[in-house]
């Protein structure tokens, strides 16, 4: 009896999981790695990092996701290098071999060399960055409270967001109806004139990948919602209580969000693999990595262009590419004729807090209530699980309805025991990611030190 092809997926994201599901009748063994038990809703992790949603409302279980599909094992691990001249991937310290290999492992922060950003900013990319940055801003309240310094308590209420994308113009509205709506409620005794919000953005305006118009409104209606947004502004030095600018001009601050760009993971020899950009691998319009016939990459990893242009780190990107590739590895068994990858485009958006989106469908630039309503039925039909979706759509109409936001916590740092181990491990902070251990562990109300770098 002839061996099925073994297929490995690397990656839970959107890409990763949409290839198993398109292998999952398929004679071919699949075999699924991540790093986390679970898939996170990316488009509303911002909303984790406001205080608007729980952790566990935009993620779903992959167990749960892959139950049905018989010829799908997920294995939660970390891999850590590629040999495409072996076949052999490392997962834990143990080689795994491959027939066919998708790389589906999504995007990292990318500081571009801004000296202290790795170190001493809030990143916004994953799940345990967003709930360190939620602990943060409800900290740095808190310890306003207790401040009896005017211009200390000041630096506490400055947040500084770096990043004019979607991202940061989605997370700064929804910072600015939190710390003006609800913490001014909860902090009575703190005056509303300290509380600062400021998105910087080095090009000369937002949203740069929408048409110019949803820009232009997209600091319009910021503004109004007490935000000082500043173009061609660039960063170039952040401390521990600040950041500078390359104009020289600084502002004191505890707490710098980046939102300012990604890009994509990478593993122990990646330099086998022809690689553009910012850690994007170039693939023919099949998805195949160039030189290299049997490996696939998908969704953030894949530096693809289509008509002149690179196709955007987006999701519905992922989606289709991670179908596409798993056709082509089915054709490629089957000796039939590899598919080209092509984007159908079905439109961009971003919510800008209460009443407010930007979304270009079709050629179309679309702005306020409708936009906003087209993004909350997009995101909310996409978001996986039927609980899920009853959850977030509950706390949308709480929020809408009460100007409340139901997660202001300060939750303990969690324990965390390794794989084999049943002992009780020491308190853990959470995963400190591209942020650094500086600023990742708050079990209490605890604020970055001031000082200099």
């Amino acid at each position: 009896m002839t061996q099925q092809p073994h297929i490995v997926i690397v990656g839970a994201g959107f890409g990763g999981l949409w290839a198993a599901r398109a292998l999952a009748k398929a004679p071919v063994r699949v075999t699924l790695y991540d790093r986390n038990n679970f898939h996170t809703f990316l488009p509303l992790l911002y909303q984790v990092a406001a205080a608007e949603l729980e952790a566990e409302q935009i993620a779903y279980p992959v167990r749960a996701i892959l139950r049905e599909l018989r010829n799908v094992e997920f294995v939660m691990a970390d891999v850590t290098a590629i040999d495409p001249a072996r076949q052999v991937i490392t997962v834990s310290g143990r080689e795994v071999a491959y027939d066919y290999l998708i790389l589906a492992m999504g995007s990292t922060n990318h500081f571009f060399n801004v000296a202290g950003a790795a170190a001493y900013a809030f990143p916004l990319k994953s799940m345990s960055e967003a709930l360190n940055l939620r602990q943060q801003l409800l900290a740095c309240f808190e310890a306003a409270t207790q401040e009896t310094d005017p211009a200390r308590r000041r630096e506490l209420l400055t947040f500084v967001v770096v990043g004019g994308g979607p991202t940061g113009v989605e997370y700064v509205g929804a910072l600015a109806a939190l710390v003006y709506g609800p913490f001014a409620r909860d902090y009575p005794g703190l005056n509303p004139e300290d509380v600062q919000v400021v998105l910087v953005e080095a090009a000369g305006r937002l949203l740069g990948g929408l048409p110019e118009k949803l820009g232009d409104y997209a600091r319009e209606r910021l503004q109004g919602q007490r935000v000082s947004v500043q173009t061609e502004t660039v960063v170039s030095r952040v401390t521990p209580a600040g950041v500078q600018f390359s104009d020289g001009r600084y502002v004191p601050t505890r707490t710098v969000i980046w939102t300012a760009g990604v890009q994509g993971e990478r593993l122990a020899g990646w330099d086998s693999l022809v690689l553009r950009g910012p850690g994007r691998v170039v693939v023919q319009p099949t998805l195949q990595a160039q030189n290299h016939s049997n490996i696939y990459v998908v969704g953030d990893l894949a530096a693809l262009e289509q008509e002149g242009t690179m196709l955007p780190m987006l999701a519905p990107v992922a989606t289709q590419q991670g179908r596409q590739a798993a056709q082509n590895i089915l054709n490629q068994i089957n000796g039939q004729p590899l598919l080209p990858f092509r984007y159908k485009d079905r439109g961009s958006m971003a919510t800008i807090g209460r009443n407010a989106g930007v979304a270009s469908i079709a050629g179309r630039a679309i702005t306020g209530y409708l936009a906003w309503i087209i993004w909350l039925a997009v995101h909310l039909y996409n978001l996986i699980g039927f609980r899920n979706r009853l959850v977030v759509l509950i706390n949308w109409a709480w929020s809408y309805l009460f100007f409340d936001r139901v997660v202001r916590l300060i939750m303990p740092a969690p324990r965390a025991r390794t794989l084999g181990q049943l002992a009780d491990a020491a308190p853990m902070p959470f995963p400190a990611g591209a942020g650094g251990a500086a600023n990742t562990q708050l079990p209490s109300p605890q604020i970055l030190p001031s000082g200099s770098e």
